[in-house]
């Protein structure tokens, strides 16, 4: 019996919007024989997926990170062992938070919130009341989304999330600490103002800032310029909008 297994495959989803990068890569997954893999390219850190992944699969899913930062992540997935991954129709997506890092589940809660289209619904399963989580989806939305409780009991909370209302993406990005248009001012303005605003950012904090035409300018003074590392994402590029990201990153050289 031959034991060769099939070539890896290798996708780079960088052109996709989020959504459909998720919606392809568990599609792939889900078909996935135990022992294979596939390696995808994204352009910022897939953390979030991760953990959708292990929600709806559990512990049989191997991650393995080959190139972090900048605009490329390559990240080998494997399925370790033969699973059956829930099915639903119910909701959109599903959030286990007991298979999620605490550090980390309002990024991942809320970055795959912003994916969600009106009226769908995410699942949110904890070992106790996920109060904060909670508390931020008031402050932020108000009334553009429903918080269920499903199940209420010591050791299990189950909750849906059903968002009744688009919204800005930028709001479910817990990182973005500011936002602003540079459209009305002059071209050496609008680069003062940016520098300034990276200025005032921790580590791990981030801007939008709106332009009307590709800033990459910017970005290449910055590159020269900034002692501190920075990670530029374009969130928009319409003919006379272009929104961009900006997030000062932890140096990890000292």
């Amino acid at each position: 019996m031959s034991n060769t297994t099939s070539p890896t495959q290798e996708l780079d989803v960088r052109s996709l919007i989020p959504i459909k990068r998720h919606e392809k890569l568990l599609k792939l997954f889900k078909e996935l024989p135990p022992g294979d893999s596939f390696v995808f390219i994204n352009d910022h850190d897939p953390k979030p997926l991760y953990y959708e992944f292990r929600s709806i699969y559990g512990d049989v899913v191997g991650w393995e990170y080959l190139q972090r930062g900048g605009r490329e992540w390559t990240v080998r997935v494997t399925r370790t062992e033969a699973s059956q991954g829930r099915e639903f129709d119910d909701i959109a997506t599903l959030m286990d938070l007991r298979k999620t890092d605490p550090k980390d589940w309002k990024y991942a809660v809320f970055h795959r919130y912003g994916m969600m289209l009106k009226e769908d619904t995410m699942e949110i399963i904890s070992a106790k009341d996920p109060e904060e989580i909670r508390r931020i989806f008031k402050r932020k939305f108000n009334e553009e989304y429903t918080w269920v409780y499903k199940k209420d009991r010591p050791g299990e909370y189950v909750i849906h999330v059903t968002k009744k209302e688009e919204t800005d993406p930028a709001l479910e990005d817990l990182s973005i600490v500011s936002s602003f248009d540079v459209r009305a001012h002059l071209p050496a303005k609008r680069h003062e103002m940016v520098f300034d605003a990276f200025d005032e950012l921790n580590p791990g904090e981030a801007f939008v800032f709106i332009n009307d035409h590709d800033p990459k300018p910017l970005y290449y003074q910055m590159e020269a310029e900034s002692n501190e590392p920075f990670h530029w994402e374009y969130l928009e590029t319409m003919p006379k909008e272009w929104k961009v990201k900006v997030m000062k990153l932890k140096d990890e050289t000292q």
